[in-house]
């Protein structure tokens, strides 16, 4: 955990950062870069290096919020233009998922954030995530769901800075 005294924004990387599922007409643009080659992950050309600089003009500390852990910070933070970002280190087991269930990240999240003001930017946010936060975080939160098939956009990036800057 670090202690810059902004908000934290926990970004998880397939579905924000990497969009999947039924891919748009023409299927998913792709980006040369860092990761992308012939021996790195294929899903990589899906992240879009302009996001690295959108992130950045948020008024956050950025946190690592994936199960790709420290591989993030090898494989995507160079692609991105980020420095190496602290990351969450999730507990060897995890809740089961499911309707009406609390994700498994949920409360590792809130324990992270440990009182201090967060948005949580992930693909599989859900009502039973909202209401567990809100009756369970000392701190202000935002729970913002990323449709995983477009990955983060100008509206999730206009709500992300209109939230962050009301903390």
């Amino acid at each position: 955990m670090t202690g810059s005294g902004l908000p934290l924004l926990f970004l998880d990387v397939d579905g924000p950062l990497i969009p999947f599922g039924a891919p748009p007409p023409g299927g998913y643009p792709t980006y040369p870069g860092p990761g992308s080659g012939p021996s790195g992950n294929p899903l990589v050309a899906r992240v879009d290096p302009a996001l690295g600089r959108r992130l950045l003009g948020l008024t956050c500390e950025l946190v690592w919020a994936t199960t790709w852990l420290a591989d993030a910070n090898d494989c995507l933070a160079p692609r991105l233009g980020l420095p190496q970002l602290p990351y969450v280190d999730w507990p060897v087991a995890g809740e089961p998922e499911g309707v009406g269930r609390l994700h498994w990240k949920t409360r590792t999240l809130v324990g992270w954030a440990a009182g201090r003001p967060f948005a949580w930017v992930d693909d599989e946010i859900t009502p039973a995530d909202r209401r567990w936060v809100d009756a369970h975080s000392p701190g202000r939160a935002l729970l913002h769901r990323v449709d995983p098939q477009v990955g983060l956009t100008d509206a999730d990036f206009t709500a992300l800075d209109a939230w962050l800057r009301t903390v």
